[in-house]
């Protein structure tokens, strides 16, 4: 069952950030009650917004293996942008 939830959560981020938003403080805690920052993130870099969120929730220094796996995000988001933009090229 965890499973499952993280494949939904690496196929819709940005429902999983709208149900973090509504149903618990985690974003709130993570981003210190800011607004905006979790507003882009949102739009731009959702899973990077939500690995930020998980690390800053569980406590993890961002550094080793944990700037990694944000670093993994960022590269993941940025690839769903790059790779749209060169599909509409192509055609």
């Amino acid at each position: 069952m965890p499973c499952l939830l993280v494949i939904a959560i690496l196929l819709f981020p940005r429902i999983a950030l709208a149900l973090m938003w509504f149903f618990s403080t985690w974003i709130q805690r993570a981003f210190h009650g800011e607004f905006l920052l979790p507003l882009i993130g949102f739009f731009f870099l959702p899973l990077t917004t939500l690995v930020y969120v998980w690390e800053m929730h569980s406590k993890m220094p961002l550094e080793g293996i944990n700037l990694l796996w944000l670093i993994i995000a960022v590269i993941v988001d940025l690839g769903g942008i790059g790779g749209g933009a060169r599909g509409r090229s192509r055609s």
